[in-house]
């Protein structure tokens, strides 16, 4: 496989590597600015603040089991709503669980390419854009995709997140 844009990191490698894996030909990128906040995110890449995919981590309080919630940058999550459909209580994961269980660090966490496979659900209201942008393994890599790619690459269920 041959690079033609800019060499990324390793993290933002990986991520490269495991969408090619999937079958897409979306392209990573390296951005100058921070991308870690959904808002930093939005002004990088010049797009609304809701189309940002922010994959946020938790963990059932019973069963342990980490979970993927990819949510609209203008939203947060209704933890209440959240713990009814994975059908446990769930809290957020630790800086430290996050990695342990993606791979990634906060700020960076893409929807794919994790450590192992992980639970997903996603925010319904990335379903209304035409374009959205994701993480892409650190707080300044990202990539475009079309929201219904993103259903298809995670095998996500789209719920109602707020």
């Amino acid at each position: 496989m041959t690079d033609e844009g800019p060499k990324l990191s390793r993290s933002a490698r990986r991520v490269q590597d495991a969408l090619a894996g999937l079958g897409f030909t979306l392209k990573v990128t390296e951005l100058p600015d921070s991308t870690r906040s959904a808002r930093e995110a939005a002004h990088a890449v010049g797009c609304q603040v809701g189309q940002i995919a922010k994959s946020l981590v938790f963990n059932g309080e019973s069963s342990e089991e980490a979970i993927l919630v990819i949510v609209s940058g203008a939203n947060r999550v209704d933890e209440a709503r959240l713990s009814t459909e994975v059908g446990e209580p769930v809290r957020i994961s630790s800086a430290e669980d996050v990695r342990r269980q993606t791979g990634f660090a906060i700020g960076g966490v893409p929807p794919v390419g994790h450590i192992a496979p992980l639970t997903t659900y996603i925010d319904e209201d990335l379903l209304v854009f035409s374009e959205i942008w994701a993480a892409a393994g650190t707080p300044n890599a990202v990539f475009r995709l079309d929201p219904a790619d993103l259903v298809k690459m995670t095998a996500g269920r789209v719920i109602r997140i707020r």
